[in-house]
Formats: C-alpha cells, sequence, structure tokens
C-alpha cells in the first residue's frame, strides 16, 4: 500500500518524497502513518536534517545567465541581463520559503496489536516571504506604466521565526480499513520578525511624483534595541542587543526560554479501500505561538513623497546599486514617523491539506496520486504529486515522484533508504537538477552550478531501528509489504 499524505509540504518541513518512503520520519506527513519497525530511534542531529528553499518566480537560470558566445555566465542587474526576459517570469505574488529543521531526537514504538506511539523534538527555522510582482516592474522597468495610476501592495508580507517543537502522537486502527492519529506539539518561541500589513500601496502622478501610503507594522521578538534621537523622538535604528547573549549559561537561557509559548496540531487518517486500493488524508501544522518575551513593535502609518527607485540606472552601469537603495532609504528615514511599542502578539503556522490515493500493482510495487495545498496566510499554494515505489520491508524503500507545483512541471524527486543491521540510512531529494551550469573563476577552476532550480528539499539522516513487524490492511502505512 502505497499512502498519500498531507504536510506542511513542498515549501515547508517535508519533502514530497517523504510521503511513499517506509522510514520513521513519515509520522512527520501524517500522523495516522507509522513504519514497519517496531521500535525506531533517533539520535542528536544524525537522525534527522531538512534543508529546503522554495519560490514560485526565480530559477538558477535567471540570476546566473549563460553567455552566449562563451563558456560562461553573468549574473543579476549586469550590463547583458535582459529585464523583459526576467519581468516574464514575475507572477502577482512572488514568494520566497526558505526553512530547515534539526531533529534532536525521536521514539517510536508498537504498542499492542495496531497502536504506535511517538515522540520527537525538533529545531526549526523557517521563512515566508511574498513580494508583490508591481514592486520588480515599477524598480526594473520604470514608472511610465504606473503614471496615474496607483499600485496595490496590500500582498507584501514577510515572517521570519526560529522556535523548538517537541511532539507526542498516537495512531491506531479503528477496524480492519480505518486507521486515524493525531499529533500534539508544544511549541516554544525564540525569535521572530514578521510584518503587519494594513494598507501599502504606491500612487504615480502623470508627473512621476511617487507617493507612498502605508500602516504598517513589523512586530519583533528578540534582543533589539531602538535608538531614538534625542531631540526629535524619531527612530533612528535599530540593533541587535547583545548583553543578553554574552556567557554560555545567557545563551543557553535565553534560548530555552518558555515565554513565547504555542500549539499545534496534526490530523490524519488512511483508510483502505480493498487489498490494492487505499485513500488517505491529513491536515498538519494547525498551530500558533504568542511572543510575549523582548517584544517590540514598530508602527508606521504615513504618506509622503520620494522619487522612486530605478534599477535601470544600475544595469546601465550609470549608478551603482548602493548609490540607489541609500537614496530610497534616506527618504523613509526622513519621510516615515514610525512608533515603538511593547505588545504581544501571534503568528499562525502555514498549515496543510492534502488528498490522495494509491494503488498497489504488487505486494512491494506501487503508484501513487497526491493533490497538496498549503495555506500561507492568504496566499494558498497548491501541488500534485505523482509516485512510483518500491518497498522491500525496512530493508529498501525506494521513491521516485514528479511533481507540478509553482507553474512547473519539471519537478522529479528521488528517495532511497537502506538498513544495515539495527541502522537504517535515508535521502531524499526534490527538484534534482539535471542540465548544469559554470561560473568561471580563473583559466584553472570554475563552480558548478544548476542552471534551472527554483526549489531544493534535502532531507538525509540515520535511524536506530528494531523489528519489521507488519500488520496487514491499514496497520501498514504507507506501502504494500507483506
Amino acid at each position: 500500500m502505497l499512502a498519500i499524505i498531507a504536510t506542511a509540504g513542498a515549501s515547508a518541513q517535508n519533502s514530497q518524497v517523504l510521503y511513499f518512503m517506509n522510514i520513521p520520519q513519515n509520522h512527520l506527513a501524517n500522523p495516522a502513518f507509522r513504519p514497519s519497525n517496531s521500535v525506531s530511534i533517533g539520535l542528536p542531529v544524525i537522525s534527522g536534517i531538512n534543508l529546503g528553499v522554495n519560490n514560485n518566480f526565480l530559477n538558477f537560470s535567471d540570476v546566473f545567465l549563460k553567455r552566449q558566445s562563451a563558456d560562461s555566465v553573468f549574473t543579476f542587474l549586469h550590463p547583458y541581463f535582459k529585464i523583459g526576459d526576467f519581468l516574464s517570469k514575475i507572477k502577482d505574488k512572488n514568494s520566497i520559503n526558505p526553512q530547515t529543521t534539526i531533529q534532536l531526537f525521536s521514539l517510536g514504538f508498537a504498542i499492542g496489536q495496531s497502536g504506535y506511539l511517538f515522540f520527537d523534538l525538533n529545531e526549526k527555522f523557517e521563512a515566508n516571504i511574498v513580494i508583490p510582482g508591481d514592486l520588480f516592474k515599477l524598480a526594473l522597468s520604470g514608472n511610465e506604466q504606473f503614471a496615474g495610476s496607483k499600485i496595490d501592495l496590500s500582498s507584501f508580507r514577510g515572517d521570519i521565526r526560529y522556535y523548538h517543537e517537541a511532539g507526542i502522537g498516537y495512531s491506531q486502527n479503528i477496524n480492519n480499513k480505518l486507521r486515524l492519529g493525531v499529533k500534539a506539539k508544544v511549541l516554544l518561541g525564540i525569535a521572530d520578525a514578521s510584518i503587519d500589513n494594513r494598507a501599502f500601496s504606491i500612487a504615480v502622478s502623470n508627473d512621476y511624483v511617487h507617493t507612498l501610503n502605508a500602516d504598517l507594522r513589523l512586530n519583533v521578538s528578540a534582543p533589539v534595541k531602538v535608538i531614538k534621537d534625542p531631540d526629535t523622538g524619531d527612530i533612528t535604528d535599530v540593533q541587535f542587543d547583545d548583553s543578553q547573549l554574552k556567557t554560555g549559561s545567557q545563551i543557553a537561557s535565553y534560548i530555552m526560554n518558555t515565554r513565547n509559548l504555542g500549539f499545534s496540531l496534526d490530523l490524519g487518517a488512511a483508510y483502505e479501500v480493498n487489498d490494492r486500493l487505499n485513500l488517505s488524508a491529513a491536515v498538519t501544522d494547525l498551530g500558533y505561538i504568542r511572543w510575549t518575551r523582548d517584544v517590540t513593535n514598530l508602527v508606521s502609518k504615513s504618506s509622503f513623497e520620494f522619487s522612486g527607485f530605478d534599477m535601470k540606472e544600475v544595469i546601465k552601469g550609470n549608478k551603482t546599486f548602493d548609490e540607489v537603495s541609500n537614496k530610497l532609504v534616506d527618504s523613509l528615514k526622513n519621510s516615515v514617523k514610525a512608533t515603538d511599542q511593547n505588545n504581544p502578539f501571534t503568528t499562525y503556522l502555514p498549515f496543510g491539506v492534502t488528498l490522495g490515493g494509491s494503488y498497489s500493482l504488487t505486494p512491494n510495487v506501487s503508484l501513487g496520486l497526491m493533490s497538496y495545498t498549503r495555506f500561507i496566510g492568504k496566499q494558498i499554494r497548491e501541488a500534485a504529486t505523482l509516485s512510483a515505489n518500491v518497498n522491500l520491508g525496512s530493508a529498501l524503500s525506494a521513491s521516485l515522484c514528479y511533481t507540478a507545483e509553482n507553474n512547473r512541471y519539471d519537478n522529479v524527486g528521488a528517495g532511497l533508504a537502506l538498513r544495515a543491521g539495527f541502522f537504517q540510512f535515508y535521502l531524499l531529494a526534490d527538484k534534482i537538477p539535471i542540465e548544469w551550469n559554470k561560473i568561471i573563476i580563473d583559466s584553472k577552476s570554475s563552480i558548478p552550478l544548476p542552471y534551472d532550480w527554483h526549489t531544493l528539499n534535502l532531507r538525509l539522516g540515520m535511524n536506530v531501528v528494531f523489528g519489521n513487524k507488519v500488520k496487514k490492511a491499514v496497520d501498514r502505512p504507507m506501502v504494500d509489504i507483506r
């Protein structure tokens, strides 16, 4: 049986390939699933490292472009850079989602005939940034196309957070066809910076005067201090305050604080229609963090005029990027009147919903189809995955996946897990790059770079596993291994 599951998905903590693998980490995808091992232990760091970055508009080939007449590349904003080609790929909402998860410890073991109890501790860093496409167009192609109109930037968003996650879950057969699972997680926030965008727009007059209207709030939970002008009271700078982090004990105390408390929940189900067809569904990361420690709120309600932000001068070589950006920063600093407050705030985790099914061709070979939807604030991301899988108990598990997402149809991923005695080694990768470029360093050296790459999700690690007890029907969580 192959189960299709929900998780924080293609642009969050779990890779698409994980859905179809018989490894102890499968409960991260759906708490109803369990591996075939009766006991599994994950040791600090080496049991699981997940690195990922996902965006819906940029490839390596858009930043490092290949010259037609030379075996080398040039970079973004070089005079050879073609603005039109780049802007043709820009979306209305352009998102960037990096994330890192390190598993500090995990333990899972069978209870009774069909129960499975599991624990894990994870360190998580994640960011969700959305940039309106009109900002790129205004900066790179000028303001002529916007003359006499207003640019709506209400979709601009940014949220960066670092937190601990401690989870406990349990799954159980309800009958001989249905299996349910639940996982509850306590979240301890370490640091966060998020933008609360209540109103944001730029009006461009017919004589090309830019008027920015903003009602923005930057919420920060981190050791920072706000510097004000003693005469005017205006905010002049925001600096990192390292006075709380000078010694090892201070750092440990800060990282282990419990004042930024949150909770989240995973729910999952697997249903066996018959001996070959299986259905599954899950909702993951339904939760929030309440930030109360070292909170700073920078609030700006303003309307002011500025001269614009024209990157064409940089591309032409008439000005440097620093000159253009510093001019804009000076305009903002002189015109925006911000106030600092210290009010606690709440951030909500992006959550995922997946529905899917699988068909077993043989006891060890299966095909699967998954539809995944991720909700990030007001933004909805979707992906569809086809997979072919081979699972021979915990001795070998392999998967080849094809995913359509981010308006792209060239995402091929693969996973392999091998068991040697009590040790199970695994490596999973989404969006394996096929075509490569290189940056020439000198006549003897170069740096290889993937040419057409917009998504990276890599998971690797080692588990300590015991037993390979497999029940029939829905007690086999993800693969048909009789």
